[in-house]
């Protein structure tokens, strides 16, 4: 018996076979988590966990320590399963049922933005490729190893992350932001011209295409579905039409390269809320969006003065626009289940906040509501949550909608998350009773 396992041993046989039997012993012996217990009515901190909230709403903190948290989702039985910059894909669950996490499971060690579920697959994005992990009901950790769906996705330059939307018929949407700020022969100098036609128009600035359900697709795969879009990481699905909404990330610089007004370049150019169809062109980088006209204005680099619409003309506009430099960052859409009616229709926005607008005072940092009816903006944004801590003490960078409705908030630079319902579907903690 001794010389058979040398034999096999030295043929490669047994080393292999015995490997496999330890990491099956190593999974059986692994504690499955207990079963989530997802509580529509969890106890809000007498705070609302460090959160301003209109009347009528209140919070907690489901999970903090995370990291460089991005895009998150949250499954129908409540588990949230995160991304993040930096140290991978996370799971969380609650199995107490007080709305906070008590179990965490990371289960990719890379970093990236994008995040979503659909059927049995979890989809997330690296900033160079798109994954997905077999996925079922009640499953903390996905098993198995991820499936690449599309690699080879440029990721130099200025914007680097991905966020992604899956659409009818298995589409799986990518942003792909610009390289650059404004295609400058040298980028983000003071009076440098605009490369025109802008190269980076083949591969950058805009959203694509690719098939949700085939794996091993590479960039060139790709179908690119809009273009001029400077940096979308805001990017979703719309519920029951499945068309693409975004909100997108716009230029910086007007005062520092072209001498507009601090004033001026603070505001401009606004955040544009956008709705791609296919073959679309939002004019980046020869035009962008003026707050004040309310209309696609050509930018210095082309030999825009502020005013000339020129080329602009025929870009295809946007549905409105937010405040300059806000840095929208997610989109969650709105249930009546938990909010109640006058949030029924439209959407929730993250902004991260903004970094040059000096001297005049840093801005964003919140979640809006922004309502819509027929797929169009009906009336103006509302700010719903701000930091308690100071205007700049949040930097939402997620959005999602859990199964009862609520809302769940995560933040980088804060590395947790939050959750928002109405203060009639929760309780209070003994203080405030």
């Amino acid at each position: 018996m001794k010389s058979a396992l040398w034999t096999l041993t030295r043929a490669g046989v047994l080393f292999p076979a015995l490997g496999a039997l330890a990491v099956i012993g190593v999974l059986l012996a692994r504690p499955r988590p207990p079963l989530p217990r997802h509580s529509e009515r969890p106890v809000c901190a007498p705070d609302n966990g460090g959160l301003t909230l209109p009347k009528g709403f209140c919070g907690l903190i489901v999970a903090r320590n995370l990291g460089s948290v991005r895009h998150l989702v949250v499954a129908p039985n409540g588990d949230i399963f995160v991304n993040r910059q930096s140290g991978g894909v996370i799971a969380l669950r609650d199995t107490s049922g007080d709305g906070v996490v008590d179990v965490t499971r990371p289960f990719h060690t890379g970093g990236g933005t994008g995040i979503a579920l659909e059927g049995n697959f979890l989809y997330y994005s690296t900033d160079d490729a798109v994954y997905r992990y077999p996925w079922r009901a009640e499953q903390l950790e996905p098993e198995g190893d991820a499936e690449p769906i599309v690699t080879d996705l440029p990721s130099g330059g200025d914007h680097k992350s991905k966020s992604i939307a899956l659409g009818p018929g298995g589409a799986l949407f990518v942003n792909v932001g610009s390289a650059t700020n404004s295609c400058q022969q040298q980028n983000r100098k003071s009076q440098s011209p605009g490369r025109d036609p802008c190269d980076e128009l083949t591969t950058r600035a805009g959203i694509w295409r690719f098939d949700a359900n085939r794996r091993g697709q590479r960039f060139s795969d790709g179908q690119r579905w809009a273009t001029g879009l400077r940096n979308t990481v805001a990017l979703a699905a719309e519920p029951g039409s499945h068309e693409l909404l975004g909100v997108v990330n716009g230029r910086d610089q007007l005062a520092d390269n072209w001498g507009f007004s601090a004033e001026k370049s603070a505001e401009n150019p606004g955040e544009e809320l956008v709705r791609p169809a296919q073959g679309d062109d939002y004019g980046w980088p020869y035009c962008y969006y003026d707050t004040d006209l309310k209309q696609m204005v050509l930018a210095p680099e082309y030999g825009g003065d502020g005013k000339q619409v020129g080329r602009c003309a025929k870009v295809k506009p946007a549905l409105m626009a937010f405040p300059g430099h806000w840095a929208p960052m997610a989109i969650a859409f709105g249930r009546a289940q938990q909010f109640g009616s006058a949030y029924a229709s439209g959407m929730f926005v993250a902004f991260h906040g903004s970094w040059n607008r000096a001297p005049l005072p840093q801005a964003g940092y919140r979640v809006v509501w922004q309502p819509m009816a027929g797929g169009r903006p009906t009336g103006d944004y509302q700010t719903f949550l701000t930091g308690i801590k100071g205007p700049t003490s949040i930097r939402p960078s997620g959005l999602a909608i859990g199964p009862d409705g609520s809302l769940y908030i995560s933040a980088d630079e804060n590395e947790t998350i939050w959750r928002v319902l109405s203060s009639s579907g929760a309780e209070r903690t003994k203080e405030e009773k």
